[in-house]
């Protein structure tokens, strides 16, 4: 599937995707490449049986599957992630007690996964011998406020994700002075 095109998820997607270690193995996959449980097991700390489990869940999710011609011999296991990128709302799920429940925790989890992140780059930057000073000034927030319809909020989603995903497109091989850079948005109605 085309990165580029958002797909609508199901709930069992947004609850594959929003279980924390599972939202940990979708990132070190995407990033990374293709790994065995072993790998990501040692790359997130998790254990093998564990990392083996949240594979399976989400493979039966649809947002990972196996890699058979990465495999050396039977036994070994390769995954990769299954190139999606996924919109749902809390509207999709409206009336569904389970899918409500699902769609307001995946929300709250995205708001305190992107905050955390934000933090642990403002704790890090400081005093590094890692980040230097170009870093510091290239890290960006930007905010403004916008008077907008319904549908022109959504195609303003559209366009800065569209935005994002043609950025990932040409630059998502690793190379000197690169850093893997987490990089989000949010548009939502709002007042000063």
């Amino acid at each position: 599937m085309d990165e580029s095109r958002r797909v609508r998820a199901s709930v069992e997607q947004v609850a594959a995707s929003h279980h924390p270690v599972r939202r940990r193995l979708l990132e070190v996959l995407g990033v990374d490449g293709p790994a065995t449980a072993s790998h990501l097991a040692e790359r997130t700390g998790e254990l093998v049986g564990n990392v083996s489990h949240h594979l399976k869940m989400l493979a039966r999710a649809g947002l990972v599957e196996e890699a058979p011609e990465l495999a050396k011999d039977r036994r070994e296991r390769w995954w990769r992630h299954v190139p999606l990128s996924l919109s749902w709302s809390l509207a999709d799920v409206r009336g569904d007690p389970v899918g409500e429940a699902v769609a307001v925790a995946a929300e709250h989890e995205n708001a305190e996964l992107h905050l955390r992140r934000v933090r642990e780059w403002m704790a890090a930057r400081d005093g590094s011998e890692r980040y230097d000073e170009a870093w510091t000034q290239a890290a960006f927030s930007t905010e403004t406020w916008v008077h907008a319809t319904p549908e022109e909020l959504h195609d303003l989603g559209e366009a800065i994700n569209a935005l994002v995903v043609e950025f990932r497109a040409s630059h998502h091989e690793p190379g000197p002075g690169r850093e893997t850079c987490f990089v989000f948005a949010h548009g939502v109605p709002s007042a000063p």
